[in-house]
């Protein structure tokens, strides 16, 4: 007899099936190929899909596909024998991209963005010659925020993690089940449920990263303000574009022609786009 899911267990399983009705990320018949990387939101993103799974009366399936990208020290013995003892269809794949990153990347500098990149083209790859349309990914709650606030600090823009994603091929959906779970509750499940975690010694080996600061950041505010992570969370669906300066989302230019009086013209514009070349420090203040 199976035992009865754990307070947290629930929690998570909550949040996880929220986020999938919300988004509706799964429907009947999809092939949901799990990408387990050996960590714990991956790990605790496979036990909740797969135990979602069975109480739709496998409505849809579950694999579970490792990329062993030839790290030293890799070691997946452990992880086979969980994926078997459970039951799961799973393939573990080697392709050597630690060697590619290692020789491309000079050292002191982040491995994440190319490491990224080979790591996706290589899954897209495989979901597709393997007949997968839905690609599930365990980025959570923090994930979402950290990216959000890395966005605005370093590349000026506002964008984060989407909980549901179309590829650039048109040819698999992406999805982020645990968008609505905080890490804090995955690292409990974790310690709770005893994975085999295999550290990663690519990105895991780098102590300055960006990301890690950012989320200090928002452990410090969070400190004052509890629901400083909710907010941000929630400001990731609360978009108001007449509230901030994109004119590619709202008509900033075009806002008198909404006026209420009807008799009042604005046809020409007094001042032309480009028609003020100010200089950079006039531009500043």
């Amino acid at each position: 007899m199976k035992e009865a899911p754990s307070v947290i267990e629930k929690k998570l399983l909550h949040y996880t099936g929220k986020a999938i009705a919300d988004f509706n990320m799964i429907q009947k018949g999809d092939r949901v190929m799990v990408c387990l990387s050996g960590g714990k939101d991956s790990f605790t993103m496979l036990t909740l899909l797969n135990a979602l799974r069975r109480r739709s009366n496998n409505k849809f399936d579950v694999f579970a596909f490792t990329l062993d990208q030839a790290q030293p020290g890799w070691d997946d013995k452990t992880l086979r024998e969980w994926l078997t003892t459970r039951r799961i269809d799973h393939e573990i794949l080697t392709r050597d991209t630690y060697s590619i990153v290692k020789d491309k990347i000079p050292e002191g500098n982040t491995y994440c963005s190319l490491c990224s990149r080979l790591r996706r083209g290589i899954i897209y790859r495989y979901a597709e010659e393997h007949g997968f349309n839905k690609i599930a990914l365990g980025h959570h709650r923090d994930d979402l925020i950290r990216t959000l606030l890395m966005s605005i600090f370093y590349n000026g823009d506002v964008r984060s993690m989407p909980p549901k994603l179309l590829s650039d091929n048109k040819k698999h959906i992406v999805i982020r089940p645990l968008c609505y779970v905080q890490e804090r509750d995955i690292i409990a499940y974790a310690n709770e449920q005893q994975y085999p975690i295999i550290p990663c010694t690519l990105c895991g080996s780098q102590d300055n990263l960006a990301r890690k600061r950012v989320g200090r950041l928002i452990d410090q505010l969070a400190e004052e303000n509890p629901k400083i992570p909710s907010n941000i969370l929630h400001a990731i669906q609360n978009i108001k574009p007449s509230q901030l300066m994109d004119q590619s989302l709202w008509n900033f230019r075009g806002l008198e022609n909404e006026l209420f009086d009807p008799t009042t013209k604005h046809d020409e514009a007094l001042f032309p786009t480009g028609m003020l070349d100010l200089d950079d420090e006039l531009a500043i203040i």
